[in-house]
């Protein structure tokens, strides 16, 4: 379940992202981010901490206009996420395995976020729309 549970928590963070309309979406993703940047600081890594939260402010801020810059900051994490883990300095002191939860779940919403962060829930939408279309006949 541990395993398990991190991709569903990336999949839920797409559909209630779907929430937030185009724009505003990628903005928020962007600050994220940078959030996600600064989340180890004091995290036991030392001063290696303040370079990799400079990466990932210049990375939201390229996020501020595009989903790719996004997604990509999201992989860093990923790896930050990883060396945290085999450290042994979790993301959250008292859970010792959510560097390794945020490692499974970041690359869950790198990918949605290099699709260009579409609306989980427009897409659903359009696709019911689609499948309930009658086919039109041709004359032959």
């Amino acid at each position: 379940m541990q395993y398990i549970a991190p991709i569903g928590i990336g999949i839920l963070y797409a559909l209630l992202m779907s929430l937030v309309r185009e724009q505003h979406r990628r903005r928020l993703n962007a600050v994220m981010v940078a959030g996600a940047g600064a989340a180890y600081l004091s995290g036991g890594m030392g001063g290696w901490e303040f370079p990799f939260t400079a990466l990932l402010t210049y990375v939201a801020f390229r996020g501020l206009e595009s989903w790719t810059w996004i997604g990509i900051g999201r992989l860093p994490h990923t790896a930050w996420d990883v060396v945290h883990h085999v450290k042994g300095h979790p993301i959250i002191p008292f859970a010792h395995t959510s560097s390794l939860g945020c490692a499974i779940c970041d690359p869950v919403i790198a990918l949605w976020c290099l699709r260009g962060g579409p609306s989980l829930i427009g897409l659903v939408r359009d696709r019911r729309r689609t499948e309930h279309r009658e086919p039109t006949a041709t004359t032959g």
